[in-house]
């Protein structure tokens, strides 16, 4: 077992000691080396026995250096962090929703502990045997993000379509026993997990705090691309009011007993049924943010405070007569409406354009799976002087939409200028009063 090095920082104490790239680490301390986790767990000693391949030869270094200094090696992920797939066939799985013809990367369905300790990726850990389970305790991965569904074991290996999925709670048991933290999610089905099945999964979750640290429910996606699929249903505002009250019992029980609430209900329960959002204090610290659990909430709070910071020494003299155009979820529109309402400024009119989603299905209502042939069909002849565009419509770090169009396309067909605006408040309001980004 060995492992590729990409890179070694100059004049770090790998460097002095002789390490090059293309190098392949083996071992520190005689443990071997499977990947980052390993490297980075096992490298922050002050001596360490490095044992390396050059050229297939075995190496040994002793490194001496200050406890926390970094070793200096960057390893080839391609080799060590190859995302490791999913073995469970979920009911509510949303890429197994997927319409065919789109990109592969979009079809790879991973489930991996180490990108849920690095990048908060929620996994299941049924791929996950006894051996890598305790690789997780000694390594102390923590937190971990774990996508429960259920505690009942039936219920859940029904749901994970996984006869091996229902020992969770016995591990999520020996992860507190190790001081571990983790934060879970339930994707809910009606009439599957809800109900009595739902109250005890609440209920054995939080006997596990504070190593359980937060639980978000999340309603199931349903796209139109459900052909040979389990029959699922999603959430109506009766239902969707139901689960909100049903969460609200137990945060007032929680609170009082840990002094955390311990369990929400993400956004779209609330767009769902037209509930106001809590208040900013009810979402504490935000834990569950990338589970759309308060960001509707944070993103008013942050306008409200850049809002005033931008504006503490007056209001920038230029020309605002513009007409400007944001296409949004449909459940998110009203949310958005407020904001611009409260925030543009005089002079400048914002209309706020709900896009049905006619790729995945008009069952699906976020803002992040608009794709751009639909964001062309709905704003097509739509005047106005400028487009404002959510940048989670976008592949991270690209300009691509799912189904491939590409920003220019959109630009192209529409005729407009278009400004991708970052998913936070302060961008929204300088993008409403027509400031650049701080960045240039």
């Amino acid at each position: 077992m060995s492992v590729r090095i990409h890179a070694v920082s100059a004049g770090s104490p790998a460097e002095k000691a002789g390490i090059q790239p293309d190098d392949r680490i083996v071992s520190i301390n005689d443990t071997p080396i499977a990947d980052e986790i390993d490297y980075q767990a096992l490298s922050t000693g002050t001596c360490l026995r490095v044992r390396i391949e050059h050229e297939g030869v075995p190496c040994d270094y002793t490194i001496r250096k200050s406890e926390w200094t970094p070793l200096g090696l960057s390893l080839d992920e391609t080799e060590s962090m190859k995302p490791r797939h999913c073995r469970n066939r979920c009911l509510f799985c949303f890429i197994d929703q997927l319409p065919q013809g789109m990109r592969d990367t979009l079809y790879v369905k991973d489930d991996d502990w180490r990108l849920s300790l690095m990048m908060g990726n929620y996994v299941t850990l049924t791929n996950v045997n006894d051996e890598e389970f305790n690789r997780i305790i000694e390594r102390k991965a923590s937190p971990l993000f774990i996508s429960v569904q259920a505690t009942d074991p039936q219920t859940r290996c029904v749901m994970l379509s996984n006869r091996h999925a229902g020992n969770l709670m016995d591990r999520l048991r020996r992860l507190k026993e190790n001081g571990l933290q983790f934060h879970c999610q339930v994707v809910l089905c009606p009439g599957v997990n809800d109900g009595e099945i739902l109250r005890k999964t609440i209920t054995d979750l939080a006997s596990l705090y504070p190593s359980s640290q937060s639980l978000a429910i999340v309603p199931v996606g349903l796209t139109k691309h459900r052909d040979g699929l389990a029959d699922l249903k999603g959430f109506d505002a009766v239902s969707a009011k139901k689960l909100i009250d049903f969460v609200k019992g137990y945060q007032e029980k929680y609170l009082e007993e840990f002094g955390t609430r311990f369990v929400f209900a993400s956004d779209e329960f609330y767009c769902i049924c037209n509930e106001p959002i809590p208040d900013h204090t009810a979402y504490e610290d935000y834990p569950q943010i990338e589970n759309g659990v308060g960001m509707l909430r944070l993103l008013e709070q942050e306008c409200e405070e850049s809002y005033e910071f931008l504006f503490s020494d007056g209001f920038p003299e230029s020309s605002l007569n513009r007409h400007l155009l944001i296409p949004t979820g449909v459940s998110a529109r009203p949310y958005i409406e407020k904001l611009v309402s409260r925030y543009a400024p005089k002079g400048t009119s914002v209309e706020v354009k709900a896009v049905k989603n006619r790729f995945f299905g008009e069952t699906i209502t976020v803002t992040g799976l608009i794709v751009g042939r639909d964001l062309i069909d709905a704003l097509k002849g739509i005047p106005c002087d400028e487009i404002l565009i959510c940048d989670t419509m976008l592949r991270a770090q690209t300009d691509m939409f799912l189904d491939e169009t590409t920003l220019e396309d959109v630009r192209r067909e529409l005729g407009k200028p278009i400004r991708v605006v970052q998913n936070n408040g302060e961008s929204l309001i300088r993008a409403l009063w027509g400031l650049e980004e701080e960045n240039g």
